[in-house]
């Protein structure tokens, strides 16, 4: 059925219809054109010009480390202050600064004191006292082959090694030692009273070569070029020279008359020793 404008009912309902969907779409364009128009403004500057926005890892927060197991911390311990303090080494100053890594090497015949030498020994300090010289005994007596050198720890093993090959063909020996004298290191921080070998020199000559080989191989100070062998004894802080050399005659009489004879102190080099830090490595010589 017809109406006045000559449209169906049903007709009219579907021109309604899209004329409805048409505004929609309209009035949604025109919001989306909008939002638009609001982002873009918020993407430009006062200028407008485009700000730059920032990356969203800068908008993280920061992520917090897991802290180290105490045990993982100990076996990298923070260098201490306290190492380098001479009052806790009887006021020693050492050669060079202590630096992890570095490791003090030297190579030495080892001397196990006997009872007569001890009580020597201390006659000799009672008497520099009495002269004012307040001298402290080794912690321990050893004979060097070697100078004092600084050894990296990657490099012990293959030091240690060459030692052993070099040493191999170098045989037993005794030497002895009667003569005091007096020692200073060359930073003049501690005079040794010493005493000084008198047999075995040609034997402790050919040690030396085979140390000075694998010194040389690692770049490192070879011995003295004429060495004084000895054994020091005892030693004191700062360079005293001068006023032990004006008592060291009464001490060589101790020596000399000790127990009606003279002294000898003999060592019986049956293997070579080489210290390095904490630790000790043992070169028996081939019998």
């Amino acid at each position: 059925m017809l109406d006045m404008s000559g449209h169906s009912p049903l007709c009219r309902m579907l021109v309604g219809y899209s004329s409805s969907s048409e505004e929609d779409s309209e009035e949604a364009a025109a919001q989306n054109k909008s939002c638009s128009r609001k982002c873009q403004e918020e993407d430009e500057g006062s200028d407008g010009h485009p700000v730059r926005k920032k990356p969203k890892t800068e908008e993280q927060a920061p992520k917090t480390r897991l802290p180290l197991p105490g045990c993982v911390l100990a076996m990298f311990p923070e260098e201490d202050p306290q190492t380098e303090d001479s009052a806790l080494h009887g006021g020693r100053v050492r050669s060079f600064k202590h630096e992890r890594g570095n490791w003090a090497t030297y190579v030495y015949l080892p001397y196990h004191p006997e009872e007569e030498f001890g009580e020597l020994l201390e006659e000799m300090l009672s008497a520099a006292r009495a002269r004012g010289v307040v001298l402290t005994p080794q912690d321990e007596f050893h004979l060097s082959v070697s100078q004092t050198v600084v050894l990296k720890h990657h490099w012990i093993q293959p030091f240690t090694q060459s030692l052993r090959a070099g040493l191999v063909h170098c045989k037993r020996f005794v030497c002895s030692a009667g003569r005091l004298k007096v020692y200073c290191n060359a930073e003049r921080t501690r005079t040794f009273l010493g005493m000084e070998v008198c047999t075995g020199h040609a034997q402790l000559l050919d040690l030396v070569q085979a140390v000075d080989r694998t010194m040389t191989e690692f770049r490192l100070e070879t011995f003295y070029k004429d060495p004084s062998f000895h054994v020091s004894l005892a030693w004191c802080v700062g360079d005293t020279t001068g006023q032990m050399k004006g008592f060291i005659q009464e001490l060589q009489s101790l020596v000399d008359d000790h127990e009606e004879r003279p002294f000898l102190l003999m060592l019986d080099c049956v293997e070579l020793r080489c210290r390095t830090g904490n630790k000790t490595f043992r070169f028996p010589l081939k019998p």
